[in-house]
């Protein structure tokens, strides 16, 4: 049996998508995302807030620049990935991000600027 990388979140994010152009005009998007959830301590509400490093490529990358901004409220479903990289300095680092596959953009209608409903998705077959 094969395993299984799912990862299927709901968030706002944290600013604005990057996006950038790769060798032979190859389009990657990356933002962070924010996912709460509050719990009971003490009597008390506490809310805890994970971040998340989000990652699109290709069409969906053009999208969600076009589309997504700082605050808006998404659906997400991706892998997770892990991978080497180094840094300025040329010391060697390890990060872990969400390869997104397709999102949906979640809210009000009007939070939307007209646009009824949005959902992208990247075909990987």
């Amino acid at each position: 049996m094969t395993g299984i990388n799912k990862v299927i979140l709901v968030g706002h994010l944290g600013k604005d998508p990057e996006l950038r152009k790769l060798q032979g005009d190859v389009s990657v998007t990356s933002f962070p995302l924010a996912t709460s959830q509050t719990n009971m301590q003490n009597g008390q509400k506490v809310e805890q807030t994970d971040w998340h490093n989000i990652v699109m490529w290709r069409g969906l990358a053009d999208v969600a620049a076009k589309f997504l901004k700082k605050g808006k409220l998404i659906y997400l479903e991706g892998k997770l990935r892990t991978r080497d990289f180094e840094d300025k300095e040329g010391v060697l680092k390890t990060t872990t991000e969400i390869v997104a596959e397709n999102f949906t953009l979640l809210g009000r209608k009007s939070d939307f600027d007209d646009t009824v409903e949005l959902s992208a998705s990247l075909d990987i077959n």
